[in-house]
């Protein structure tokens, strides 16, 4: 019997990438049931509650949400009557040491012009500078983003075909600041664009140029906010799945996956045998080898593959506001490389670290009390290693602090009313993110995708991975992705 046709499917976790699989194999027609550790869905996407603020925990930016509105019409229904989202005017807004502010207008032309008041950088260069980045979605999104490139028989279709004959323009073979620096001479907008290396835990001074493609996600088809916050996202999905006669079982944690002559059987869930035709672990892939599967060695490339970069995150109650901020904002080191250094060389931080500062109140009325604002801060952090992170938290706090205060002129300390913190160790712990990396592996080589988890494995008919950690990677648009590439591969075996 083709183990497909058995129309039960077990999933392991309820991440965004493991929610959008359950709806999709229930619109298949698949008896479902969503396993998770954890007391609600969401894995990262989640929020914290206190005292009138709330906070998204995870994830705060939106690209691509046509992945989601795809959920609910696959279903049937009109994802207008569910999930409503914005498109921003400003996707950040940029502060620099030296004085220099630059407002990422959604506006094409008006980021152009900002740009060059505070630049050398002419309109005509920066929009040559998308068109590259378009260019290299158009080349790499069907074949790359939204199929698998671990499966020979892939590579004769003709979108990868057409995907072989541009690698040429790819640009794989310097490092995406190697390229931004020959695209910009000023150091700030080449910071700027460097920074999107981060967007999947990588060092731009090491990832492959192949990543200038994220610009155009966020600048040309643009920066999204769900009307209800990040969290929103989950809620819906999950409701979703509910009115698709999907089954969640919350609190309940999957101990291990059972097969035998290249088929898997089912779960085994505390003591229980689960039988199922199709398994999908929605879990970090490294969790998955160590604990779910241990009889199955851990492919080579993924024992040897350097961890992307993990999150320090305060999460602080202002008792404030801050005119002079949007609801994304960074304020950017004075020296961007010695910053990586520090992350992938010594593992450790920098005493002057890229802030990152998320404020979803200035979008969604009732995140925080009247006259308050709810500060998202968080910088990059290597993997855990077993560094002292109460010593590592007290230390990037003080220096967060005084960077905020330099820049804005102001004493930041005074008005923080409710603070909690969030580490590799404590997101590790939470969401099975193996050493608290938010992306699986890095991108800090060009075969960095090709060496990224399938989204099955060979030896098994009806085994699959969803989720940040496995191609085509972290982030919410390509868990999404992660999800489409699953239901293709059930449909061609079907």
């Amino acid at each position: 019997m083709n183990p497909v046709s058995n129309k039960r499917a077990a999933i392991i976790g309820s991440g965004i990438g493991g929610l959008a699989t359950s709806i999709r194999l229930a619109a298949k027609g698949y008896k479902v049931s969503v396993f998770e550790q954890a007391s609600q869905p969401g894995g990262k996407i989640s929020q914290i509650r206190h005292d009138g603020f709330r906070f998204d925990r995870g994830p705060s930016l939106l690209t691509m949400p046509h992945l989601v509105d795809e959920l609910f019409l696959i279903s049937g229904e009109n994802p207008n009557d569910y999930f409503k989202y914005s498109r921003l005017d400003i996707s950040c807004k940029y502060f620099w040491e030296d004085g220099t502010i630059i407002t990422a207008w959604q506006d094409k032309n008006i980021f152009a012009n900002e740009i060059k008041a505070q630049s050398d950088v002419k309109p005509s260069r920066l929009e040559k500078y998308f068109r590259k980045s378009k260019q290299l979605y158009e080349i790499t999104a069907e074949s790359f983003i939204f199929s698998s490139i671990h499966k020979a028989s892939n590579f004769k279709s003709k979108k990868f075909l057409r995907t072989i004959l541009n690698s040429y323009r790819l640009d794989p073979f310097t490092t995406m600041h190697n390229r931004n620096k020959k695209w910009f001479r000023d150091p700030r907008i080449v910071q700027m664009f460097d920074r999107y290396a981060t967007y999947n835990g990588s060092n731009p001074y090491r990832a492959p140029a192949t990543l200038n493609i994220i610009p155009h996600l966020e600048h040309t088809r643009g920066t999204w906010f769900p009307d209800k916050g990040m969290r929103d996202i989950v809620e819906s999905l999950y409701k979703l799945a509910l009115r698709a006669g999907v089954e969640f079982h919350f609190s309940t944690k999957a101990d291990e996956i059972i097969h035998s002559d290249g088929i898997v059987k089912g779960i085994r869930v505390a003591q229980e045998f689960l039988p199922a035709g199709i398994v999908v672990t929605n879990t970090d892939v490294s969790t998955f080898y160590r604990e779910l599967m241990p009889s199955e060695k851990m492919p080579r490339r993924l024992q040897r593959g350097e961890r992307s970069t993990s999150a320090l995150i305060f999460y602080w109650g202002i008792k404030s506001r801050e005119p002079r901020l949007q609801l994304h904002n960074i304020f950017f080191s004075k020296n961007y490389s010695e910053e990586f250094s520090h992350l992938f060389g010594t593992h450790s931080i920098s005493d002057d670290p890229t802030v990152y500062l998320y404020i979803s109140s200035r979008t969604v009325i009732g995140d925080a009390p009247p006259g308050s604002e709810n500060w998202y801060v968080m910088i990059n952090a290597p993997a855990n290693r077993g560094q002292n992170w109460d010593e590592l938290k007290k230390e990037a706090r003080k220096n967060i602090i005084a960077k905020i205060n330099r820049i804005l002129g102001t004493d930041i300390e005074k008005e923080i009313v409710f603070e909690e913190t969030a580490d590799p160790v404590t997101i590790e712990n939470e969401t099975g993110s193996y050493m608290g990396s938010l992306y699986g592996t890095s991108s800090n080589s060009m075969f960095a995708a090709f060496n990224r988890h399938p989204n099955f494995r060979k030896r098994f008919k009806n085994l699959y991975f969803a989720g940040g950690s496995v191609h085509p990677g972290g982030g919410i648009p390509l868990c999404l992705a992660s999800a489409k590439i699953i239901d293709n591969e059930i449909e061609r075996c079907s």
